[in-house]
């Protein structure tokens, strides 16, 4: 979905029913795999488990969106996986709201130097493994699947 300069209207009309059924169904899963992740860490680890989702979908989110963008030949596909995948799933998978809110328990249990010391780090190794996400995703952006890569030496 492109927002243009013209405002709201002129891409509120590109809103389909099977592009908000992408989203949709990739956040449902995404969402389902963002509460196994948490079931399968317990409530004693939900902190870990909340930073390691969101490590996890910044790379992912990464991959994606590089490789996509590298590969033009397939616009409307691309278009769809970017919808189901990055909007979609790893919208649903990764969980901000769940990042403010243990900031905010972490300060008021006083433990101040705690929520900002995790609010940084979840901020700065995200940007981190967006970037290693971005890198991944250049380098199967430039070999496709069923493309070889050249031998040493080679010209590409």
């Amino acid at each position: 979905m492109t927002i243009d300069r013209e405002g709201p209207s002129s891409w509120l009309g590109s809103l389909t029913i099977s592009r908000l059924l992408l989203v949709f169904v990739g956040g449902a899963i995404g969402m389902l795999a963002r509460a196994l992740a948490g079931e399968l860490a317990g409530t004693e680890h939900l902190t870990v488990a909340t930073f390691g989702v969101n490590m996890l979908g910044a790379f992912g989110l990464g991959v994606l969106l590089e490789a996509l963008a590298r590969d033009s030949s397939e616009t409307g596909r691309a278009h769809r996986l970017r919808l189901l995948l990055g909007a979609g799933f790893f919208g649903g998978f990764t969980t901000y709201s769940a990042l403010a809110l243990i900031i905010a328990e972490l300060t008021r249990d006083g433990q101040v130097l705690a929520a900002l010391g995790y609010g940084l780090a979840t901020v700065i190794v995200g940007v981190l493994a967006t970037l290693l996400g971005v890198l991944l995703g250049a380098v199967l952006g430039k070999y496709r699947l069923g493309d070889v890569p050249p031998e040493r030496g080679e010209a590409a």
